[in-house]
């Protein structure tokens, strides 16, 4: 039985991403202000490799739910910025790990400082319980969609 609660362009929309483009454009905005060159699709990738770097190009498209072609783009772009570089794995050479820059790494903290307020200012006015039920429901989503 279908659950159309809202008028069905309006939950399309809202699913597809009405609140995160907001957040995004807001967090652009902050980076720009602050005058970090760096795309939002750019610190998305530098944000997986501050969590773990030597990742793969796979294993960074898997991270950032990206295609191999926008990835790949993504990590030249970074490596023109002198953000990322890539090194040869030494069991596959097919394959090419990423690491961070120094120069990345001294962004980090800025620009998760920037990122931490932006998502504060998101959610100011929600309670928590409702950030819970958020949650639950688009990891039902995205289950249902895997």
């Amino acid at each position: 039985m279908p659950n159309n609660q809202f008028k069905k362009g309006e939950l399309y929309s809202f699913i597809t991403g009405k609140a995160s483009t907001a957040i995004a454009r807001r967090l652009q905005k902050k980076f720009n202000t602050a005058s970090l060159n760096l795309t939002i699709e750019q610190w998305s990738v530098l944000y997986h490799l501050w969590k773990q770097e030597g990742i793969s190009q796979q294993e960074l498209c898997n991270a950032t739910f990206r295609d191999k072609p926008s990835i790949t783009r993504l990590v030249d772009n970074l490596e023109k910025l002198h953000l990322v570089k890539r090194v040869p794995s030494e069991h596959d050479r097919r394959i090419n790990l990423i690491f961070l820059t120094k120069q990345a790494q001294k962004l980090q903290e800025e620009s998760m400082i920037l990122a931490e307020e932006t998502l504060n200012e998101a959610l100011e006015t929600v309670p928590p319980e409702k950030i819970e039920v958020c949650k639950e429901v688009l990891q039902l989503v995205y289950d249902n969609l895997k």
